[in-house]
């Protein structure tokens, strides 16, 4: 299925301190030059805050981690549980349509979707509050039919049930996910046939109820609040740990707020010693005109600028590194050493000066380079 942006988009986006803070935390699990393994939870975090996932919010987390736009983009547009387009401000329900919820009724739950919300999936409603889709198999298959509404599950619902849902959510009431019928997880309906013994020890909620209750963040726009920011695996609490070095373009043109351009336009350290040889660079591109160094797998605006910083403008002065410019870059790129070796740029930027950057853009397609 092709999955496009949405034609309208807003002009930036940025990400509330508290969920900046946790984002770096996020990033902070991954090894140098790995940063952009946390893609997914960022790109996600970015959708909880905004409900959906913007070009501005792709980009803006592409910057943060160093990552060509394109390559943000690729993971954005392949799975399905990122919005890419504008969801109910209200709530956006999920109906599970898979074998057991179909035939518990989930078709029903579909019509009170269509009839209630709008005909067609991932299309707001008349006053905007609400949007639906039907999507694949979610897992509470004991409690069929059931869907996801924001963050949480519903199970054992009916058509008459849903209604009365969506009324309550246009009200600004929240109804206690889980099972809609009284059971207390996914025993028999029938009631406990095993295991009574256990039976006294429960609470008002099982867990996962009891958790939605109690942070109340189940249709809630996510800023990073609602639950402190837990980073173990860091020597020092997030507060104090090292900001993030990489960088968003034009901060300013883009939105973002001071604090966060500081640490999005920090600058990496550059002059620490290395095996290796430092590239020849120069003073001003030729002409005043550099080439467009993004046009090579694995530089994306972060990188680029680093590189001008460095003298390095050009294709044919990357093109004629050899094995100790490359361990010097390899080792100075704080925040993304090892991508000149990884990403090839070498090897790129030899096809691009020999072959032109025709052939180069059709090699680089299947990545033979």
């Amino acid at each position: 299925m092709l999955r496009r942006l949405h034609k309208e988009q807003p002009a930036s986006f940025t990400f509330t301190p508290a969920n900046m803070e946790w984002a770096q935390g996020q990033i902070s699990k991954y090894p140098e030059g790995r940063q952009a393994s946390a893609i997914i939870p960022l790109l996600f975090r970015a959708q909880e805050q905004q409900g959906w996932l913007t070009r501005a919010a792709i980009e803006y987390v592409a910057d943060m981690l160093g990552m060509a736009h394109i390559r943000a983009l690729e993971v954005a547009t392949f799975y399905f549980m990122f919005q890419l387009q504008p969801v109910g401000t209200v709530a956006h329900i999920q109906i599970c349509g898979t074998t057991s919820c179909m035939i518990c009724g989930a078709e029903e739950l579909i019509a009170v979707c269509k009839e209630l919300i709008a005909p067609t999936p991932h299309t707001p409603s008349d006053d905007g509050k609400f949007s639906w889709e039907e999507v694949e198999c979610l897992g509470a298959c004991a409690n069929a039919p059931m869907a996801q509404i924001g963050k949480d599950y519903y199970e054992d619902l009916s058509a008459e049930k849903l209604r009365e849902m969506i009324a309550r959510f246009s009200k600004g009431e929240v109804p206690v996910p889980g099972s809609q019928t009284g059971r207390y997880s996914s025993e028999p309906a029938t009631g406990l046939t095993s295991l009574k013994e256990y039976d006294s020890g429960r609470t008002q909620y099982n867990a996962s109820v009891d958790r939605a209750v109690k942070v109340g963040d189940t249709v809630k726009r996510i800023d990073g609040t609602e639950v402190p920011i837990l980073t173990p695996w860091r020597k020092k609490p997030a507060a104090e740990a090292p900001a993030v070095t990489e960088e968003a373009p034009a901060p300013a043109a883009r939105g973002i707020d001071e604090a966060t351009a500081e640490v999005l336009t920090a600058k990496p350290e550059t002059t620490a010693t290395a095996e290796g040889t430092q590239p020849q660079g120069l003073t001003a591109a030729r002409d005043g005109q550099p080439d467009d160094l993004k046009k090579i797998e694995g530089i994306g605006p972060a990188l680029e600028k680093l590189c001008h910083e460095l003298g390095i403008f050009h294709f044919d002065q990357i093109a004629q590194w050899g094995a100790a410019e490359v361990a010097w870059m390899d080792s100075n790129l704080k925040g993304f050493r090892g991508r000149v070796t990884r990403d090839k740029w070498v090897n790129q930027a030899k096809i691009i000066v020999t072959e032109g950057m025709d052939v180069f853009l059709e090699r680089a397609k299947t990545n033979d380079y």
